[in-house]
């Protein structure tokens, strides 16, 4: 565990962790109440969904979120997970807040900040000892430097609570809902106007640090298919009732006498306004909103859950003028019958064709939010957990295609006041060679496909493209074996838009792929021999394959163009050992790196660079006496190759990053075994070590 103070930072590894703000469980002391802040290169929140806490608990980026809060019996805490490499690159710092609504931090017992790895290690631990008449404080931050990630503990308190904090990073906080039309967003970034977060309470302990699981719904169940045209078939075990409507004027609490059943599934919505298009629809004790939204032509529908415990439906309405709502079964949702439909704001579409691609198309003057949703299923639970097909934020035009399945599905365009419009077209059929074999595959959104490999027992290359695509982890191609678990393969964010990569390194007949991308993709299987011959020295961009004929030898990776963060990392694959073998890592830096080329003995070698599309590399082979002989003291950087050829001796290794490990190689170069789980002593004997490391690294030896 790594305990630090104030004003002092850490490196943290660039993966997900679970942050917790602690505290004793003592009667009577305040609650806390946590939240994290994404904030730009100024310091300033981008829009109100840079602001994460338990009433908007997910980022859209996914790389943020707030999972919750735990009880040990003697401590409490609210969780928050960091998916550090999601975190986009205009973010450069992430805050950890926390606020008090009934007292100050300085009547907190044992007030901490504490972040742990996946496998459960404390990575940073900060306990506030300073904190006295502060009612909100920001504990600690998570900020980029030299493309890596680090901890800082902060301890800034603001004595004028969530408001005074706010001042800084661009928010703006409201006690209660404002019940009139908000100011319309637009494309600048200025104040963020968030409403009825200072009063609201923290949840009970509902789970034991340490964190709680997050539980992610399961893939809903695939819905028996429907003919085209026929009706909403969700009546037969779902709750159907005849339409029940309520109108009036301005701010009111209402009570609709429906009797739902307990957990009754999703219904619809309909909201019809005058004067003004602005309304607000909410359950009373609950922040989420049915209804938050501007109507563009008056008008909109929305999917909701009515409260669990069934019995009439209570709702608080605020609206400036007349308006009329309705709620409606499921059956009642508008028939997406044509090849394309249009409207405008919320809506609920039914859609009972086959599988398709789906062209969204969308403009709103105002840069709003967009959200497409799919609910598939034949359960109401099922229907509660949509997949989100479109996420659009501060854009004024959407453009994008997606992957629908087969019907009966419900399509939901959510917080939304955008004119839209949606056009299916049939599924693109994969292209076959002049044989019939397939080797070429084509697509849009995503799809599971199985490849064939065109030489069973030999290995193939596999060149890919995505369309239109940005660098990032969400477009993707994962690896499914036979129960159906999937394995992230390939992402653009590391291997590019387009590239080439090994396929079938054990030789298998066939390999079941999931490609995740919402526009176009196509693969592609090239014979082996098509990977250019690696001799010498050899220079290219992007990521590709490169045949290496053997024997073992060093390898000089060196990227040479000069953007930053560009990725690259270069593996060995071999045939039929099959399992790819790092060989180097740059980073994104330039200092060039030296590793290991693992050739296993009658088998084919082949070097697998991964480089994002605009990323310049050479790599060049070198004799083994390119490796650093060991001596007392030895000093590097990155990934390297040091060489102990004297009597048997004592090793110990430190490293500035924190992530430091030297692997012992065989004749084939290839890593045997791992040394270091720690700094050590290690007693090691002649032998070629791999060093992996993040930054610098010190290894001495000891006789």
């Amino acid at each position: 565990m790594t305990h630090i103070t104030k004003g002092a930072n850490t490196p943290v590894p660039a993966g997900l962790l679970r942050v917790a703000v602690c505290r004793r469980k003592v009667v009577g002391t305040p609650a806390v109440e946590v939240s994290a802040l994404l904030l730009d290169a100024a310091g300033k929140v981008r829009g109100d969904a840079d602001l994460v806490f338990h009433s908007q608990p997910a980022h859209p980026s996914g790389a943020v979120r707030h999972v919750g809060t735990g009880d040990s019996g003697e401590q409490l805490a609210e969780w928050l997970e960091l998916d550090l490499p999601r975190v986009e690159p205009a973010v450069q710092r992430v805050l950890v807040a926390g606020s008090c609504d009934d007292g100050t931090f300085g009547a907190v017992p044992g007030l901490a900040a504490q972040t742990v790895a996946p496998d459960g290690t404390i990575v940073a631990h900060y306990e506030v000892t300073d904190a006295s008449s502060e009612t909100a404080f920001v504990l600690a931050e998570f900020y980029r430097r030299d493309g890596a990630w680090k901890f800082r503990a902060v301890g800034q308190g603001y004595d004028s609570g969530l408001a005074g904090l706010a001042t800084d990073f661009g928010i703006v906080v409201a006690e209660e809902p404002v019940p009139v039309a908000p100011v319309e967003p637009t494309a600048s970034v200025g104040p963020v106007v968030l409403t009825g977060v200072a009063k609201t309470s923290a949840p009970p302990p509902t789970a034991v640090v340490p964190p709680p699981t997050v539980v992610v719904p399961p893939p809903a169940a695939v819905p028996m298919p429907a003919p085209a045209g026929t009706a909403a078939p969700w009546s037969e075990g779902f709750f159907d009732f005849e339409p029940h409507v309520r109108s009036g004027k301005g701010s009111s609490k209402i009570t609709m006498d429906i009797p739902f059943p307990p957990d009754s599934g999703p219904v619809i919505m309909e909201a019809r306004v005058e004067d003004y298009q602005w309304i607000q629809v909410q359950l009373p004790g609950r922040d989420d909103r049915i209804f938050c939204h501007d109507l563009p032509e008056h008008h909109g529908r929305v999917l909701f859950v009515p409260p669990r415990k069934g019995g009439p439906l209570r709702l608080n309405v605020s609206c400036s003028g007349n308006w009329k709502l309705t709620v409606l079964p499921l059956s009642a949702a508008r028939p997406f019958d044509a090849e394309t439909v249009r409207g405008s704001g919320p809506e609920v579409l039914f859609y009972s064709g086959a599988e398709a691609d789906l062209k969204v198309r969308a403009t709103d003057r105002h840069n709003g939010w967009f959200q497409l949703n799919c609910h598939r299923g034949d359960t109401p639970e099922e229907l509660k957990h949509p997949e989100r097909l479109v996420h659009a934020w501060n854009g004024k035009r959407v453009k994008e295609t997606v992957r629908i399945t087969e019907g009966p599905i419900l399509l939901s365009i959510d917080k939304s006041r955008h004119q839209w419009e949606l056009t299916t077209s049939p599924v693109p059929v994969p292209k076959s060679g002049k044989d019939g074999r397939t080797d070429a595959y084509e697509g849009r959104g995503e799809k599971t496909i199985t490849l064939v490999n065109p030489r069973p027992g030999r290995p193939s290359l596999l060149q890919y493209e995505f369309t239109d695509a940005g660098r990032s982890y969400d477009v993707e191609l994962k690896l499914v074996d036979e129960y159906g678990d999937e394995d992230e393969w390939l992402n653009t964010y590391t291997h590019g838009t387009r590239g080439t990569v090994v396929m079938f390194s054990q030789g298998q007949a066939e390999r079941t792929v999931r490609v995740k991308h919402s526009g176009k993709w196509s693969l592609r299987l090239l014979p082996e021999d098509e990977a250019p011959l690696l001799t010498g020295p050899a220079e290219g961009k992007g990521s590709t394959v490169l045949r290496y004929p053997g024997p073992p030898t060093l390898m000089t990776v060196r990227k040479t163009s000069l953007a930053k963060d560009e990725r690259l990392c270069v593996y060995a694959v071999n045939h039929p050992f099959g399992r790819p073998v790092i060989v180097a890592d740059t980073h994104g830096r330039r200092r060039p790196s030296l590793g290991p080329v693992f050739v296993d003995p009658g088998g084919s070698c082949f070097v697998s660079v991964y480089a994002t599309d605009g990323t310049k590399w050479r790599l060049e082979p070198e004799a083994p006496g390119a490796a650093t002989g060991l001596g007392p003291r030895n000093q590097g950087e990155g990934y390297g190759v040091v060489r102990h050829t004297g009597p048997e001796a004592e090793m110990v290794v430190a490293g500035s990053s924190g992530i430091t490990h030297v692997y012992e190689l065989d004749e084939n170069l290839f890593p045997k075994r791992k040394i270091t789980g720690s700094s050590g002593p290690y007693r090691i004997q002649s032998a070629i070590l791999h060093v992996r490391a993040l930054g610098a690294w010190v290894i001495e030896l000891r006789p």
